[in-house]
């Protein structure tokens, strides 16, 4: 099977390392980004182009949602499978006579960092039964998590994914501003970064949680509040108070 990724960024990258991890060839990469693309020509052993699209039986679109449209309209080979690889998108945004679907890697991708692909979960959504089998084979060459998922499912997926993800990394931001300001070293908090995650491994996140909210201990709350002077951190601080006492009906 001859496969063409589209996209020049941190899915497209993995993806084709993956892919060539696993010792399946990539017939091209393609893209506006010739720099990028060169990068991943280089490392992975791919062709690239920025100008026309090859021939394939598989079509991998491993750009932003935004573009994922436009992109697959320049497609105009009928006899393949087009599959995006959002999580917050149908296959239905996918314009073109092809057979469509969608490749979801459920992780969080940057150049710079190494990941194991076996663990990463994929979710393969086809209009056919014979696709569904080719992409879930081809996911299952890369990793030992694949599952079927429609675009219903799929976005709770994504939803889950933002709670889990994004948002617990725009808190490690934010503490981050608070160590810096206080010239404390963000790295000693690393270790209770690492217990806090690998924890839930071993028990469920409810179960898990520790603080001062779950334990309503008022005293250290009003504290902490007196030493936050910046609005939006307060905010924060009070809202994830809440839910957790709401959670655990304190």
């Amino acid at each position: 099977m001859k496969i063409v990724i589209l996209g020049s960024g941190n899915v497209a990258f993995h993806l084709a390392k993956a892919l060539h991890q696993n010792q399946i060839p990539v017939a091209q990469v393609f893209g506006r980004n010739e720099e990028a693309l060169a990068q991943i020509s280089v490392l992975f052993n791919v062709p690239f182009s920025t100008e026309n699209i090859g021939d394939a039986d598989l079509y991998l679109i491993a750009v932003n949602d935004d573009s994922i449209s436009d992109i697959s309209t320049k497609i105009t080979k009928k006899d393949c499978i087009v599959a995006h690889t959002s999580g917050s998108l149908p296959i239905d945004v996918l314009t073109g006579s092809y057979r469509k679907a969608s490749f979801y890697p459920l992780q969080t991708f940057s150049k710079s960092k190494s990941l194991n692909y076996s663990e990463i979960p994929f979710f393969v959504e086809c209009e056919n039964a014979d696709d569904q089998k080719t992409l879930e084979n081809l996911a299952h060459k890369i990793s030992e998590k694949v599952m079927s998922s429609d675009f219903e499912k799929r976005k709770y997926i994504h939803l889950t994914a933002v709670f889990s993800c994004n948002f617990v990394n725009h808190l490690f931001a934010r503490a981050r501003e608070i160590s810096d300001a206080q010239n404390i070293p963000f790295d000693y908090f690393l270790p209770l970064i690492e217990e806090t995650t690998s924890k839930i491994r071993e028990l469920e996140p409810k179960a898990a949680q520790t603080g001062p909210a779950v334990r309503n201990d008022t005293r250290i709350l009003e504290i902490h509040e007196s030493l936050i002077t910046n609005p939006e951190q307060l905010q924060i601080y009070r809202t994830m108070n809440a839910s957790i006492k709401k959670m655990y009906e304190l």
